[in-house]
């Protein structure tokens, strides 16, 4: 693995046609639109799970994942997933004090788990520790800052939300003669720019590698195109910027506001790429100034 020693700023751009990008769960599912601009919103947490999925399916270990520990379904909570990679050898694991401990699952998290080393995380511990012929139990957490952030993503544009209204394929319980309803909101057409940065400093504390960014770009591009959920299906990628500097700790910046969109189509009639151009004569402008 390369170590990853350059700054670098991410612009990742991709639509949706009739579909719900984000839905917020505190509004009826609703996609999350600004209030005062019209603007579709899709966070960050959205971006990520996107790109952990795509990690995930391709053979790469994941921290924040749905795991199931017991045959009645119940789910792992984060202290159990820690505990997952604590040394397998009990004999050994018995003998070793709560520090000890905490150093092992946190050299084999940032080995193995691809997404720690992107996002970090926040880990509470539930240590068990020998004391005399008892196990006492030991609190604690491990705290990384992830080098790759993501601010909230924001379409370019004002957009168009659409509400349906229609049957379900069952009865609402058995002994009935209707269908349920069932009601869902759209966006007719949905333009949406990320801006993420990934910092080389923060990076050291995480183990993150080059090889770790360009699986990244490669799950952005690719799991932003993979999915296949009714909400989701229909999103497209439509650019990847990446400008890794030379230069440390200098960077351009707030990418995602030096594009802009320009059409001759009212911003909520829009429906497809035809009806407008991206505008990128101020982006390149900086880069220019910045080589």
């Amino acid at each position: 693995m390369t170590e990853f020693k350059n700054r670098t700023e991410l612009l990742f751009l991709y639509d949706i046609e009739n579909a719900n990008p984000n839905g917020d769960p505190n509004d009826e599912n609703k996609p999350r639109i600004d209030e005062e601009t019209g603007k579709n919103i899709v966070t960050d947490v959205r971006l990520k799970r996107t790109v952990r999925d795509y990690l995930f399916e391709n053979g790469n270990d994941i921290f924040v994942q749905e795991k199931v520990y017991d045959d009645e379904g119940h789910i792992q909570d984060a202290k159990l997933r820690a505990a997952d990679y604590l040394p397998d050898d009990l004999e050994k694991l018995a003998l070793m004090s709560a520090e000890q401990q905490k150093k092992a699952i946190s050299n084999n998290i940032l080995k193995d788990c691809i997404d720690v080393r992107l996002f970090g995380a926040t880990i509470p511990l539930d240590l068990k520790v020998k004391k005399g012929k008892k196990a006492a139990s030991v609190s604690g957490s491990l705290t990384y800052t992830g080098p790759v952030q993501f601010r909230v993503g924001k379409s370019l544009h004002s957009v168009n939300l659409q509400f349906f209204k229609g049957t379900g394929a069952f009865a609402s319980k058995p002994g009935v003669t209707k269908k349920t309803f069932r009601e869902e909101y759209m966006l007719s057409y949905s333009l949406i720019g990320f801006y993420g940065i990934a910092n080389e400093n923060a990076g050291k504390h995480t183990k993150l590698a080059l090889e770790d960014i360009k699986s990244l770009k490669k799950a952005l591009w690719n799991g932003t195109k993979g999915l296949i959920s009714r909400s989701k299906f229909g999103q497209m990628p439509r650019l990847l910027l990446s400008i890794a500097y030379n230069e440390p700790d200098f960077f351009i910046g707030e990418l995602d506001n030096l594009v802009h969109l320009e059409s001759e189509v009212i911003d909520t009639k829009i429906r497809r790429p035809e009806d407008y151009v991206i505008d990128i004569s101020e982006l390149v402008g900086k880069i220019e100034k910045a080589k």
